[in-house]
Parts: structure tokens; C-alpha cells; sequence
């Protein structure tokens, strides 16, 4: 178990948040890059920070309606198990007597977690995860601030009409989904919204993350020859699939990465040499010098050496959704969080992503959250669509290993 909080002189009783994330393992990369991403949120929220003073509560020190309250934050490692997850969030609940909790990246993990949340009545905000379930059995103490798969699976639709008004062509795609509550569930989504928009899908290809040879699910897709692929992965599986894409020589159209794996800091130094113009989904976006997100990434790139990405991004952006409830709450009582939690609405100049802000329906969910797509250009994503927001033109189709 670590814990940290900013730096500061206590002026009341600190707030505590619990935060379960993998911090070791398979998908511990992107674990340790939102674990840098909250410390930049606690720094911002718990000290003054006037020039990002759209954000609520940067501007002042501390949380003001509980008496300049700073956040602690106790983050715990329940490396991608689902089991250990449930387990250390009855821990944190019981032992720790933490006021919220947030996590946990995997959509599995994220299952069980809440279902403890729930059971002791204890506010949960989910950063990430993208499973539909999570928020489809009636809590009352869940909320997530997060696009889910039914929003990434429309966002892929509308790209693929614009295309088509361009005269590409997209005949088919491919959905290849680890087997998971997160891949399933996004999986599943595309393919209804594909069937409702007239997009034939020629294969879905399920398997497990854990795989060490891909080489079979690559060979059917050579077979099928999609117009685009998405592929929702984690970390090490979705470096896996370039690499022997590459090694077999199948290059499509265009790759879709459905963030996760493609947003881990290890991909693109992993693959960029052979990916070249695959896609990805964010949210997130540096923005120009002089813009909230742009120092918001400055302070990030000073702690890490590297840029904010998206899945740390959409953390961060949660974790100052629940701070603004909690001091709108002017109280650690559970009920009085859970209901300033289900009042929230932040407007799009409060946030630091590309949402059109944070409002939450009776199941918890921010039915404001959306999400751009981007493209790997060099060493680095290009916002590129939709067209309106892009700062890159979208290369198509995807160059993978020519350069």
C-alpha cells in the first residue's frame, strides 16, 4: 500500500481517497503513469494555482468548504486481479476509513471493486474503465466520469461516415476484443452499433490478453481483408499484435487502437517504427502554449519526462469531479458526497479533456463525456479528428512500417 498527499500545512482534517490501480504486472506502465497523473491533481487541487484557475478548486488551497481540507490520497496495487481488487477495497473501506474511492482501470477490477462500494455505501468514481455493466446494475454510490462503450462505439460510426462522404472505402471492419468485461463489452457495442449503421462486420476475433502468439488472429484477418481494424487490448498484447503484423506482412487500411493498450506510455516507443498511422481514441488533447491543458501537461512532462496520456488524463479529470463534489458537499458524510456527486455539472471550460462536460444520469454515468480520435505520426499521437478540433491531417491509409 503507498500513500502520498501534496505537500501542505494542515488546516483541517484531510479528505482521504482510496485508489485502487495496477501498479505492477501486465498493465503496470499505465497504472504508474495515472498514480504521476493524481500526484499533479493533488498538487493542483491542494495548493493555489491561479493560473488554472478555470478548474475548480485551483485557484484556492485546499478544499474551501471544509476549511482549506487537503486531499490524501492511499493508493493500493491490486495488479489486474479482480479477486484482489474486491479485496483491498474492503481493506481501504474497513481499515483505512476512506471518505471515496476511485479505480481501477481493468473493467474486471472495476466489477468487483464497486460491488464493495455499494455493499458499505462508500462514493466511487471510476476514472477509466469502459465496460458497460459497471454502471448498468442500479447503484446508487457509482459514478463514472469516463465515455463508455457505447460512446466510443458511436464515435467510430460517425468517423466512418465522414470517411465515406470523402470516398473511402469501408466496406468492412474487424473487431478483435481481449475476453474480458472490457473488451467484450466495447466489442460488443461496436458490432450493435455497426449493425445499426449498416456497417458490415467481416470477423470478430476474441482472445486473451495474457496471449503469447497472435499469429493465428493475424492471419485471419489477412484472410478476411477488413477496410479497418479496431483492437481493443491492453499493454502487451497490443504491441504483440503490430509486431506480428509486421512479421507477416499484413498491413490494412487503417488500424483503430480502443485506447488502453495503444495509450500506454510503452506503445509507441514499443512500435512506433511499425505503426505508423494507427488510430487511437482521446479525449485528451495538450492544446496550444499558454492553454490550461498545455500547463496542465507542462507540470505532468516535469514529474515523468513524458506527455500526459489519455487514460492518465481521464483519471486526473475524475479525481477533480469528485474533489469539486466533496467541497460542494462541505462534508466527508457519504450521503452528502453521493448527492452532491449527483448534482454535478461541470461545463466545458472547467475541464481540463474534451468533453462536453460532467453531468451524471441515475446510474451514474457522465452522459457529457466524449472523445476525438488521434493518430500516430512519428513519435507522437496527432489529433485528427473530427476535423473541426484536428491539428494534424489524417493520413490514410496507414503508412505501418514504410518510413
Amino acid at each position: 500500500m503507498f500513500g502520498f498527499a501534496a505537500p501542505a500545512a494542515r488546516t483541517a482534517e484531510p479528505v482521504r481517497i482510496g485508489i485502487m490501480w495496477p501498479l505492477t504486472g501486465n498493465a503496470a506502465a499505465a497504472g504508474q503513469a495515472s498514480k504521476a497523473a493524481v500526484e499533479v491533481a493533488l498538487d493542483i487541487i491542494n495548493n493555489a494555482h491561479p493560473e488554472l484557475a478555470n478548474l475548480p478548486l485551483a485557484a484556492t488551497t485546499g478544499l474551501p468548504n471544509l476549511g482549506g481540507a487537503k486531499i490524501e490520497v492511499t493508493l493500493v496495487d491490486h495488479q489486474g486481479d479482480p479477486s484482489m481488487a474486491q479485496q483491498l477495497t474492503t481493506r481501504l473501506v474497513t481499515q483505512d476509513k476512506v471518505n471515496a474511492l476511485m479505480g481501477a482501470y481493468q473493467s474486471s477490477c472495476s466489477f468487483t471493486a464497486t460491488a464493495v462500494a455499494e455493499r458499505y455505501g462508500v462514493p466511487f468514481m471510476v476514472g477509466e474503465s469502459a465496460a458497460l455493466n459497471i454502471t448498468g446494475r442500479g447503484f446508487k454510490w457509482v459514478f463514472r466520469g469516463t465515455p463508455i462503450a457505447s460512446d466510443y462505439a458511436r464515435t467510430y460510426m460517425r468517423f466512418f461516415a465522414d470517411l465515406k462522404k470523402q470516398g473511402r472505402k469501408i466496406d468492412s471492419i474487424a473487431v478483435v476484443n481481449e475476453n474480458t468485461d472490457y473488451g467484450t463489452s466495447v466489442g460488443d457495442a461496436i458490432e450493435a452499433e455497426a449493425k445499426q449503421t449498416g456497417v458490415p462486420v467481416a470477423i470478430r476475433i476474441p482472445y486473451s490478453a495474457s496471449s503469447t502468439d497472435v499469429s493465428a488472429q493475424v492471419l485471419q484477418l489477412k484472410q478476411k481483408q477488413p477496410d479497418v481494424v479496431i483492437f481493443i487490448s491492453y499493454t502487451a498484447d497490443s504491441i504483440l499484435y503490430m509486431k506480428t503484423m509486421r512479421n507477416l506482412d499484413y498491413r490494412p487500411p487503417m488500424v483503430i487502437g480502443d485506447d488502453t493498450g495503444f495509450s500506454d506510455p510503452s506503445f509507441i516507443p514499443a512500435v512506433s517504427d511499425v505503426a505508423q498511422g494507427a488510430m487511437n481514441r482521446s479525449a485528451w488533447d495538450i492544446g496550444k502554449p499558454g492553454s490550461t491543458t498545455y500547463k496542465i501537461n507542462e507540470m505532468y512532462k516535469a514529474k515523468t519526462g513524458r506527455d500526459l496520456d489519455d487514460t492518465s488524463a481521464r483519471n486526473m479529470q475524475s479525481l477533480f469531479a469528485l474533489a469539486d463534489a466533496i467541497n460542494r458537499a462541505g462534508s466527508t458524510d457519504p450521503e452528502k458526497i453521493r448527492d452532491a456527486l449527483a448534482k454535478t455539472d461541470l461545463k466545458p471550460d472547467q475541464l481540463m479533456m474534451g468533453y462536453q462536460g460532467v453531468k451524471f444520469d441515475e446510474t451514474g454515468q457522465n452522459i457529457l463525456a466524449a472523445t476525438y480520435l488521434i493518430q500516430l505520426q512519428g513519435k507522437q499521437y496527432q489529433l485528427v479528428w473530427p476535423e473541426t478540433a484536428a491539428n494534424a491531417k489524417l493520413q490514410w491509409p496507414m503508412a505501418g512500417w514504410t518510413q
